[in-house]
């Protein structure tokens, strides 16, 4: 899918300056606008419960990137070859950068249900072409308490924010689907893991914020990787109507790969097209 902007990794300053210029797409700027607002606080008297995100927007360590579909192939494919970067990339660029994913907004309004069917679809498309194997640390089921989403042999933590979340300003994008993506990596380098007394503190100090933030109480999924009684992959999108959740994780992970070659080195391109309003590659 050809549309400027798609395929790359971008820095904050660039895709600011992209969406100042009048040259991104309208979707592209009412995300970007929407992100940082709810992100450093500008809409609302509460700071953002994740400190460490919040300053992360502020001192512009975030990278970027933006899908004009979740259902054409190309688009994903482009999406997987960014996700393959950003992983080389971002322990040089800050321990804070994590990889914020804006996807066009539908043509229609979707239910909850069907936006959780995006969310998986576009996971288990990343996972069968994921160059890499599994991570052999990392179970294959989602129903133990030490799974969670890897890709490229990297555990990371895919946190979404959707139109669907009325009452979890947390939550909340009115634009579209959007996917943050941070490497279990990030976490254990900033000690905001659960098991550190370090990581427990923070992670209290983020729910107290996170309860005055929403207005209402965390979310009932709300845990721990790792703990026992807790999942990972009920949190990557939080419910909102019970009735509309899946009722078991809808992704396959297993260790057979590379289930598709598409995204290994010798068969990924993603190069710059040189369309001039294509925002160049983060540095």
């Amino acid at each position: 899918m050809d549309e400027a902007g798609a395929g790359r990794l971008m820095d904050q300053r660039t895709l600011a300056a992209w969406v100042e210029s009048g040259e991104a797409p309208d979707w592209v700027g009412a995300h970007w606008r929407t992100f940082r607002g709810a992100l450093l606080g500008e809409r609302t008297e509460n700071p953002f419960p994740c400190f460490f995100g919040a300053e992360s927007v502020r001192d512009g360590e975030p990278l970027y990137t933006v899908v004009p579909s979740t259902t054409d192939k190309d688009a994903l494919l482009d999406l997987g070859r960014v996700l393959l970067e950003y992983l080389e990339v971002w322990p040089d660029h800050s321990d804070r950068a994590s990889l914020v994913a804006f996807f066009r907004p539908p043509s229609r309004e979707l239910s909850e249900a069907e936006y959780h069917e995006t969310l998986w679809h576009i996971l288990q498309f990343l996972h069968v072409h994921d160059p890499e194997p599994w991570p052999e640390a990392i179970p294959t089921d989602p129903d133990d308490p030490r799974w969670e989403f890897s890709f490229s042999g990297e555990p990371m933590f895919p946190t979404c924010r959707a139109p669907f979340y009325d009452e979890r300003r947390s939550r909340y994008c009115p634009v579209g689907l959007e996917i943050t993506f941070q490497p279990r990596a990030l976490f254990e380098g900033l000690d905001v893991t659960a098991d550190t007394e370090a990581g427990q503190r923070a992670r209290d100090v983020i729910q107290d914020r996170l309860s005055e933030y929403d207005g209402v109480c965390p979310h009932a999924d709300l845990g721990d990787w790792g703990v026992e009684g807790d999942r990972e992959w009920v949190q990557y999108m939080f419910s909102a109507d019970d009735d509309q959740f899946p009722e078991e994780c809808p992704i396959t992970t297993t260790r057979e790969h590379p289930k598709s070659d598409r995204l290994r080195p010798e068969n990924s391109t993603g190069e710059p097209d040189g369309n001039a309003t294509d925002p160049p590659r983060a540095r």
